[in-house]
């Protein structure tokens, strides 16, 4: 049985920013070669204008995208899986089905990527899928999602074997950790002969399945959930006052990725190209992009984050090719971060699928809105 402990949040993930100096996890990452970039755009005051003609929205609807589901889709929890994002990595397998998408820095400057799901049937390859770091599972906990892994950075074991969080683990033993719970068995992952370890870990809609009737984990959300976004109605657009914003860049220093709007959608760039789907060869395209801004400090001297995702901090927000400057708060580890406008108001998303980016609050200088 997983031990319940608050301390855990503050601790692991959220405001508690030691510098513990556990052995932490080896891993391959690439060297921070590239500075951020400085430009920056004046924030004008924000408001949101939306079309008159609109229908109040009715049915099951998606809990990430806003859009019409079925019922068992509706209630269903969703996969919160971590994606490689190194070049050796890319393209992801079957991210362009994922509702949302995050993406954190972590150490040595690289990004990772976490893509929620909330329908996996029928999906062969989803990767490639890489470790756990502290703060992931708390943005999982905000969907009330299964949080799938393929390894751990040690300070996030104790999170992991915790009650807070339903993981499907790819390891079930770390050297100097332990047992590391949500381990279902060798059949959960396998590995592709195309790219060299640990850039080649996949798992399929059917293994997570699986998984999760082995580990016994719920699969349907509680009576209590708390949905984390707000959608604008069928009919409706929203438009933002902050500015316009054709390009934006969240200023990460190894990846630099990019936005580009056109067509009504962002359009992903990333290591100078196009982000595509390994499967569909598609690039990859968002409705709504947000940028958070988050406290943050080292775990120790092996440069592993702890990215603060309790405290609340500057964040903006992207759709229909405008902007606005807003913050963001979350009232516990229990509930969802929200984002509100400079009224105090909610912030309401067009329906589509949204990518968030978690920008340490230190290195807010090098966003780009163009």
């Amino acid at each position: 049985m997983k031990k319940q402990t608050a301390a855990i949040l503050l601790i692991a993930a959220a405001v508690a920013l030691g510098g513990c100096k556990k052995k932490a996890e080896t891993e391959a990452t690439e060297p921070a070669t590239q500075q951020p970039v400085t430009e920056t755009v004046e924030q004008p005051k924000p408001t949101v204008v939306e079309e008159t003609e609109s229908e109040a929205l009715s049915g099951d609807r998606s809990y990430l995208t806003g859009e019409v589901v079925g019922e068992e889709q509706h209630n269903r929890r969703p996969f919160a899986v971590m994606m490689n994002n190194i070049i050796n990595a890319c393209p992801q397998a079957g991210i362009e089905k994922a509702g949302v998408v995050y993406e954190a820095p972590v150490e040595g400057g690289i990004t990772r990527l976490m893509g929620i799901f909330e329908d996996v049937e029928g999906m062969e390859k989803i990767g490639a899928v890489r470790s756990c770091r502290t703060y992931y599972p708390m943005y999982a906990r905000e969907f009330d999602a299964i949080y799938v892994h393929y390894g751990q950075a040690v300070y996030a074991v104790e999170l992991l074997n915790s009650e807070d969080v339903n993981n499907i683990s790819g390891l079930e033993y770390q050297e100097g950790a332990g047992q590391i719970y949500g381990y279902a068995g060798e059949d959960i992952f396998y590995r592709t002969s195309d790219r060299p370890a640990p850039h080649n870990c996949y798992t399929s809609g059917e293994a997570l399945d699986n998984a999760c009737t082995k580990l016994g984990y719920r699969r349907v959300h509680e009576e209590d959930f708390q949905q984390k976004y707000q959608f604008a109605a069928d009919g409706e657009t929203v438009t933002l006052d902050g500015g316009e914003a054709a390009t934006i860049k969240p200023g990460y220093q190894v990846n630099s990725p990019w936005f580009e709007y056109r067509d009504g959608k962002y359009y992903r760039y990333q290591y100078g190209d196009e982000q595509i789907d390994e499967l569909t060869g598609e690039q990859l395209t968002y409705t709504n992009i947000i940028f958070q801004l988050s406290p943050w400090e080292n775990y120790d001297d092996h440069g592993y984050l702890n990215i603060d995702t309790i405290s609340g901090g500057d964040a903006y927000y992207f759709t229909n090719g405008t902007y606005e400057k807003c913050t963001w708060r979350r009232e516990s580890g229990d509930a969802p971060a929200k984002y509100y406008d400079e009224n105090g108001d909610e912030i309401v998303l067009n329906q589509g699928k949204t990518w968030v980016c978690i920008i340490q609050d230190s290195y807010a200088d090098a966003i780009v809105i163009e």
